[in-house]
């Protein structure tokens, strides 16, 4: 039984030792590197006298970034991602609560790092990863690690402004890997282009299969998610066959007519999350590439990423959404009402093993979300509550509706904002749209990105929708802001609008 993710690194690194793991335009890593500058960079760690403790990776996103991930869970410590693309109050405010002993950096980083993490101890990641390593040291520390043990911390929002870091022990993680790797049947020849920051969980989705399966996981320079047909060849370049990309980097392709003069010719598998995909965006990339796999992703942090799959196998129409599905396997997932009974709507809940540590010094806002089971009062049993709002449809399926915190009461009528979206999306000529609303003055907002008229949106929308879910205003704008994560922004939108 694997106990340790490190395990995965020392198998492959064995059995493919010159094969590249992890690329860039200008560097490649192989497997056996990677295993051994984790081990010489955890070695360095341990004489420091650093252990079972947080350590912060405050570095670009390299291949290098990647292998001090593998040196502090050497040295059996857990790794927290931090990067420059965070506002620097963000950042401060990590720090604050992550109080770290230790930090890892590279020269990009190393000045503003000295200067946001008070005392802790600096590493350069250059000086490190060369380190003399101590075998008999880091063989103890395996020795002395169970799968319980933290593995990282991912910083989420938080709704006060304040962020949470969610703490992963690594048995989670390799549920959550064995299931996600089975399910999208990823091999050796699998080349993911890895799209998100790795301060985000959904870069586990490239990272650890790349290591458990012997992959290769192609860097994205971050400059190319605004220029998609240089995106578009940059995939074919690198024989980029497989993307777990949020909704909003998949629709800037489709949307902007990307896809009629270029395609990623080598791609098998797609996997999208994060938002919900608009059906007509998925159109577009099923005519280009109609014998690829479309595959919906859904799970929040705390649940260790994804826990939820569905594999496209039939046509919808434009407002109807595309279903949650299944849960990986070790995986309970249940609605509850408001009244904490099992429900056909309701708000999504799941147990299991992929259910997190919690907040990390954060017992407060832990108890919210990681509670017992309403439904077994027989002994303790951790739930999260997701704070999303979903339905079975007549299939059986579990659908997306909204946000909790996006159910609004609005004359008189409870209204999810998320249903208004779907129906504008499906719209001709929206590209994708956001519903707010604007407390204050009891109004709702629709902002959409696309060629429509404002007026034919309304329109639409007044035929589609009864009259209290009508938006009072509607905005067509040039592109929704997005988040460093790559949702749309809504507390941005909002406050533009309060403002007005």
């Amino acid at each position: 039984m694997r106990i340790n993710v490190l395990d995965y690194l020392d198998e492959t690194a064995a059995r493919l030792p010159d094969k590249v793991s992890f690329r860039d335009e200008h560097t490649a890593v192989t497997f056996s590197q990677l295993r051994s500058f984790a081990r010489a960079g955890g070695s360095a760690l341990l004489k420091s006298g650093i252990a079972k403790e947080p350590v912060a990776v405050y570095m670009s996103k390299t291949p290098s970034e990647i292998a001090s991930f593998m040196a502090v869970l050497e040295a059996g410590c857990f790794y927290v991602p931090i990067d420059d693309e965070m506002p620097q109050m963000r950042i401060s405010l990590i720090f604050e609560n992550l109080k770290p002993r230790a930090v890892i950096c590279d020269e990009s980083t190393q000045e503003n790092a000295k200067r946001l993490a008070g005392d802790a101890k600096m590493f350069l990641w250059d000086d490190i990863k060369d380190d003399e390593e101590i075998p008999a040291a880091l063989d103890a520390v395996r020795a002395a690690m169970i799968d319980t043990d933290p593995c990282y911390i991912m910083y989420t929002s938080g709704s006060t402004g304040i962020p949470k870091g969610v703490a992963v022990c690594h048995r989670s993680l390799i549920d959550y890997i064995e299931s996600f790797c089975e399910v999208m049947r990823f091999d050796e020849e699998t080349v993911f282009g890895s799209q998100t920051p790795f301060y985000f969980d959904a870069s586990l989705k490239d990272i650890y299969p790349t290591i458990k399966l012997g992959c290769e996981t192609v860097i994205i320079p971050h400059t190319l998610f605004m220029f998609p047909l240089k995106l578009v060849d940059f995939l074919n370049e690198y024989k980029i066959n497989t993307l777990c990309w949020v909704v909003s980097a998949l629709t800037m392709i489709s949307a902007f007519g990307v896809l009629d003069e270029v395609v990623p010719k080598y791609l098998k598998i797609v996997g999208f999350g994060g938002e919900v995909f608009p059906v007509k965006q998925y159109r577009k990339w099923k005519k280009a590439l109609p014998d690829v796999r479309y595959i919906n992703l859904y799970g929040p942090t705390e649940t260790t990423g994804v826990s939820m799959y569905y594999e496209i196998d039939r046509e919808f129409e434009d407002d109807e959404p595309i279903p949650l599905g299944r849960p990986f396997e070790n995986v309970d997932i249940f609605l509850l009402d408001g009244d904490n009974k099992p429900s056909d709507e309701g708000e999504i809940c799941m147990r299991g093993t992929c259910v997190t540590l919690g907040y990390y010094m954060d017992k407060e806002r832990t108890s919210e979300a990681f509670v017992q089971n309403p439904l077994n009062d027989r002994y303790p049993e951790i739930i999260y509550r997701t704070g999303d709002i979903a339905r079975r449809n007549d299939r059986g399926e579990l659908v997306f509706v909204s946000r909790k915190d996006f159910q609004i009461k609005h004359m008189g009528h409870r209204v999810e904002l998320g249903e208004i979206e779907a129906v504008a999306d499906s719209a001709s000529e929206v590209a994708r749209s956001c519903a707010i609303y604007i407390r204050g003055k009891d109004r709702i907002e629709l902002h959409y990105e696309g060629q429509a008229e404002e007026k034919a949106v309304l329109s639409f929308l007044k035929e589609k929708l009864p009259r209290y879910m009508v938006p009072t205003k509607v905005h067509k704008v040039d592109k929704l802001p997005l988040t460093p994560n790559g949702k749309i922004d809504r507390k941005a939108l909002t406050l533009k609008s309060e403002s007005k």
